[in-house]
């Protein structure tokens, strides 16, 4: 059981790293590039992105990194690993931040972007509304996906 643990916990630490770096990547510089360019066609932009996300690559990284978090959490603590409360906490963190952050904060901004009217009024003030909320959940995001890639890195040291 324990070469199956430090193989998910590979996987995880990829996972959760990939995630955070994909977050970041927005966090610190797609939505400021977005900033450059009339507001309307920021919005147009984001809903293009948000169109292309929904695409099987990033929905795998995303939750098939959660589903694999969870199974090597519920693992370790079935083989009494003395890495399991380090694998337990990165799998919260990364559940609360990443999954709930997303479905609960980041979607339905989303949602409300893309229902917006397509002439530039309209879509400058879904930007105007969209983006600080979208923006602060996302920075959440990141550095959750990070932390919890820290400390399934850290179970993976004790458990290799």
């Amino acid at each position: 059981m324990s070469t199956l643990i430090v193989i998910l916990l590979v996987a995880s630490v990829v996972g959760s790293g990939v995630a955070g770096g994909v977050f970041f990547a927005f966090s610190g510089f797609v939505v400021q590039g977005l900033d450059l360019v009339p507001a309307a066609a920021a919005a147009r932009a984001m809903r293009g992105i948000n169109v292309t996300a929904l695409r099987p690559p990033l929905m795998l990284e995303l939750f098939g990194t959660a589903l694999v978090a969870v199974a090597v959490a519920v693992l370790a603590f079935v083989a009494g690993s003395d890495a399991a409360w380090w694998i337990a906490a990165a799998a919260v963190i990364y559940l609360v931040s990443v999954v709930v952050v997303t479905g609960g904060a980041n979607v339905p901004r989303n949602t409300a972007l893309a229902a917006a009217a397509d002439d530039d009024a309209s879509l400058a003030r879904a930007w105007a509304a969209f983006r600080p909320g979208w923006l602060a959940w996302n920075h959440v995001r990141a550095g959750g996906a990070s932390v919890s890639c820290a400390l399934f890195a850290i179970a993976l040291a004790l458990v290799w």
